[in-house]
């Protein structure tokens, strides 16, 4: 029996829908969402197993000019991401005005299989759906074009099967158990860097880094199972974000720890002991050697 195997990545410009996207052809939650753009920072595989195949999804950052060392890191996952891609799923939003040259500047001459999937059309008409349609046949002339509503799994069902027909024979990559190349640390951090962003305004989510410094099981002290004890450092660039981040009498940080440790349980599948500190680290952003230390290093 011949078995299939490779890698899809996910591309496009920031806040187009390629987590949600992800997230749904995976079955399991692995990448953030939040209506900010620039949510992911990183390359998250998800990974999708059957018997005859293995298909690794990367979920990337929305491809920008980068203006900090941040965001050329966020860059070089993309970048990455391309060299390995034996398909490429090019999300693009049905509202966007034509304005995509970052992206198509990346993958116009990598000879890359690529699918356009028109993300978003659950408010859209028919003539712009058929209008966007025509306009990426023509100026990409890819292998097929899907108009989709991740958010609503509208009409991604045969987007797998068209994936599998583009794919090479190879032996399985990764582990058939896995479903990602993360680890339970990464995913914590990410949660509660999600539930930043969702809580706070302006730059404060952008200035922003999660760091798990420990994840401990324990036995609970009545003897009925296991806890896991996490501590987890916030860090910001500025005294006054820290301010922002705590809140009155720490009102703001302890209803992000609430958030947080809800969602860490469901996705833990165990009771969770959440501590959270705050710690400021002026232009975190635009340091190698911090960005290196929290895993921007490609």
């Amino acid at each position: 029996m011949t078995h299939k195997a490779g890698f899809v990545s996910i591309i496009g410009k920031p806040n187009v829908g390629k987590s949600t996207l992800m997230n749904v052809l995976v079955g399991e939650r692995l990448s953030i969402i939040t209506p900010k753009a620039q949510t992911t920072r990183h390359r998250i595989l998800g990974i999708v197993n059957e018997d005859d195949y293995q298909i690794v999804f990367s979920d990337t950052p929305g491809i920008i000019k980068p203006k900090y060392s941040l965001q050329e890191s966020m860059m070089s996952f993309v970048n990455g991401s391309l060299t390995d891609a034996d398909v490429l799923l090019f999300v693009t939003d049905i509202n966007e005005a034509h304005d995509e040259e970052d992206v198509l500047e990346k993958i116009i001459n990598r000879n890359i299989p690529t699918i356009v999937l028109i993300n978003k059309i659950d408010k859209a008409l028919q003539e712009q759906v058929d209008e966007k349609i025509a306009y990426w046949q023509e100026k990409l002339n890819p292998v097929s074009i899907y108009a989709i509503s991740a958010l609503h799994k509208h009409n991604v069902d045969g987007l797998l099967e068209r994936v599998l027909e583009m794919l090479p024979e190879h032996p399985p990559y990764y582990d058939k158990e896995e479903y990602t190349d993360r680890s339970e640390r990464f995913f914590v951090s990410e949660i509660i860097r999600e539930k930043i962003f969702l809580n706070y305004q302006k730059e404060i989510p952008y200035s922003t880094e999660v760091i798990v410094k420990s994840f401990k099981e324990e036995e609970m002290k009545n003897g009925k199972g296991s806890m896991i004890r996490i501590t987890a450092e916030i860090v910001v660039e500025r005294d006054s974000q820290k301010n922002i981040l705590i809140g009155t009498a720490g009102s703001m940080l302890k209803k992000v720890g609430t958030e947080a440790r809800i969602e860490i349980e469901k996705f833990l599948d165990n009771k969770v002991f959440l501590e959270m500190f705050v710690k400021v680290i002026p232009d975190w952003r635009s340091k190698k050697n911090y960005l290196k230390s929290f895993g921007y290093d490609n």
